[in-house]
Order: structure tokens, then sequence, then C-alpha cells
């Protein structure tokens, strides 16, 4: 039996209304789930039956499929471009800054000459792109059935059949492999703890089914160049430096990723998918602006124990504005605004490096 239909009755989300999630799954049959009570209210106001969605299981309206550069490339290879989000470069930003920030700082603390953080920056841009790709492609495997009955993802390629499963697969191969490619072009120090995140990577798209935390793996592993970075460039990592960086990546990971989430929490409620934007509800604020004070103090504290200069603190200084700036002007019942408020969150990411950067150049003139 198609997933939407086994997990909810065959209702569907009012169009003219917008959800504000009134007790999330606790409204549903009695005893089918045990779940933690979230902290905040949870509604969603309820129609009609409507047949189309009792006969295919998925919801009767199509998204707003926006036209990209991707539209250009060949037909045969579009697909796998779309498959690998390569038109919404914010993914791969939000991968690559931790690494960024973590290469610029320990060629700061060991006074190294530009050509080092700019090859392995050069180096993890790349390796970005390719790993956001393949975590892109395992995460539409795991989620193929249910992205047809979710508005936002119901285009994407193995949920409307563009791409077979084992043509996915393929592809996952080749991705990988390219990833493998780039990782052995450091030490083994950094080629054994860059292999160690894979299992987090393959294991973030099933967190969703079975707790409210997704979010939270996803920080662990987008953040993993946090010390990828400084063993890459160091031939080890400095941990009093990279745990607190890290640990305020992750903070910022649960920020941005919770404003992403409040977009599809409506159809979320109906297929069973799981996610901090759920289980906060009406407290999403005041929770993210803790979360956000959290990450900008964590990746300060960083920079303190780095020895850092004072454009550094400029730039945490100024990420924290932006962080707050999002969170006082997102709607998060409003599917736009979620998009712009997480996009805007990555330029958070990229005032850290932009503090970082000025900092080494700084001390490189000096």
């Amino acid at each position: 039996m198609n997933v939407f239909l086994r997990s909810t009755p065959s209702w569907r989300t009012c169009t003219s209304a917008r959800p504000q999630l009134l007790r999330h799954l606790t409204q549903r049959r009695s005893g089918q789930l045990n779940a933690p009570k979230p902290f905040g209210r949870h509604a969603v106001k309820l129609c009609a039956p409507n047949e189309s969605v009792r006969q295919t299981g998925t919801l009767p309206s199509s998204p707003v499929v926006v036209r990209s550069w991707v539209e250009n490339v060949p037909a045969k290879v579009r697909p796998y471009f779309y498959l690998m989000r390569v038109d919404k470069p914010i993914g791969t930003l939000l991968l690559f800054y931790p690494c960024a920030w973590s290469i610029t700082m320990a060629a700061y603390a060991l006074e190294l000459p530009f050509t080092m953080p700019l090859t392995y920056i050069s180096l993890f841009g790349l390796g970005a792109v390719i790993m956001r790709g393949a975590g892109c492609t395992i995460n539409d495997l795991w989620d193929r059935k249910l992205d047809r009955a979710v508005a936002r993802t119901r285009e994407r390629p193995l949920a409307k059949g563009a791409i077979s499963p084992p043509q996915a697969i393929g592809f996952l191969g080749l991705q990988l492999s390219a990833g493998l490619a780039v990782l052995t072009q450091f030490n083994w120090y950094t080629i054994l703890l860059g292999a160690s995140s894979l299992s987090l990577v393959t294991a973030y798209p099933y967190m969703k089914r079975i707790t409210y935390w997704p979010q939270a793996v996803l920080g662990l592993a987008f953040n993993w160049g946090a010390l990828l970075g400084w063993s890459a460039v160091a031939n080890s990592v400095d941990w009093s430096v990279c745990l607190p960086l890290y640990a305020g990546g992750f903070c910022w990971t649960l920020v941005y990723d919770t404003v992403y989430a409040h977009q599809d929490k409506a159809d979320d409620v109906l297929v069973d998918i799981r996610s901090t934007a759920l289980l906060f509800g009406e407290r999403t604020r005041p929770i993210l602006s803790v979360l956000s004070a959290s990450s900008v103090s964590l990746v300060t504290y960083a920079g303190y124990l780095n020895a850092q200069g004072l454009p550094f603190y400029v730039g945490t200084g100024l990420a924290g504005l932006q962080l707050a700036r999002v969170l006082a002007k997102t709607d998060f019942d409003d599917h736009k605004s979620c998009w712009t408020g997480f996009v805007a969150c990555g330029w958070a990411g990229f005032l850290i490096w932009m503090g970082a950067t000025a900092d080494y150049i700084l001390m490189l003139s000096g």
C-alpha cells in the first residue's frame, strides 16, 4: 500500500490555510505512534476528503516548478544534475563553510603561506560539490516514495521516475569514487577521519523516520569539515580549537535546517516524517535564538583559543546579527519566507569565513 495512504486517513491539508500544526501526530489514530510530546502546539487544518488523494496517495496540486539553467543541459543527463541539486548551490556552501573556517584558522595558527590554504580550500570546495551531491542521491533513494506525497519534493528525479533506483545507485558509485579521489589527495590521518563520517551521511535520511532530531544528525555530518580542514593542513587536529568550532557549526546547522524543515511541516505530519520544526512548534523562534547565540559564542570561543585577531571577531559579530535578522523576519508558516531565511542563514557562515580570512591576510601582511 502506498506510504501516504498507510500513514494517514484520506484527508488533505487545506490549501487556503497556512498550517500551524496543533498537536502533530498525537491527533492521529490512537496508539498508532509512540512519540514524545512536542514542545509547541501543532495544528493541521483539514478539509473534506479529496478523491484524488484516496486514489493516488498524493496531494492533488502540483508545485510551481522554477526553470533553471539545468534545463539547458542535454536531456539524458539533466535528471542527474537535478539529483545532485546543482541548481541549488546553498547546500554545497553550507557543507563547505566549516571546512573553510578550519583551513583558514589552521593556516593562521601555523603562519602558513597563502598557497597552502588556497590549495586545500580548492580541494575541499570540489569535495563539497561531489559529496553534497552524493548525500542528495542517498537521501532521494531513501525517500523516493515519501517525496511523491510532499508538494515540494514530488518533482525530484527519483520521485517522478525520471531516474530508476538502479540508475541512481550506479550514479552514487561514481560520486563516491570521485569523492574518494579527492580524499586521497590528503594525508592518511585526514583520509581515515573523512571516511569515518560516511556512516552519518548514510544514516541521516533514516533518522527523520525514528526521531524528531534528524537535524542533529545532519549537523554532525555537515560540520565534519571543521575537523577535516585542520587535519589536512596540519596533519593532526587541534581538538582544543576544533571541538568548539565543530560544536558551533552543529548549532548553526540546527538553526538553518529547522528553518528549512518548516517548509514541509504540513506534509510531514501526514507521512510520518519528524523534524525539529514539528518538535519546536510555536517555540521555534526562541529556541533557535538560543541556538544561534550558542553557535556564535562557540565559534568565537574557538577563535579566542586560536589567538585570532579583531577581524575574526568582526566576522562572528556580523554572523550573529545576520542570524538575528533571519529569525526576526522569517514567517515559519510561509514556504517562501522559510526558503529565504534558510538561504540567508548561509551568509552567517560566509561572514565567519571572511572574518577569518581577513585576519589571516592581516597576519601575512604584518
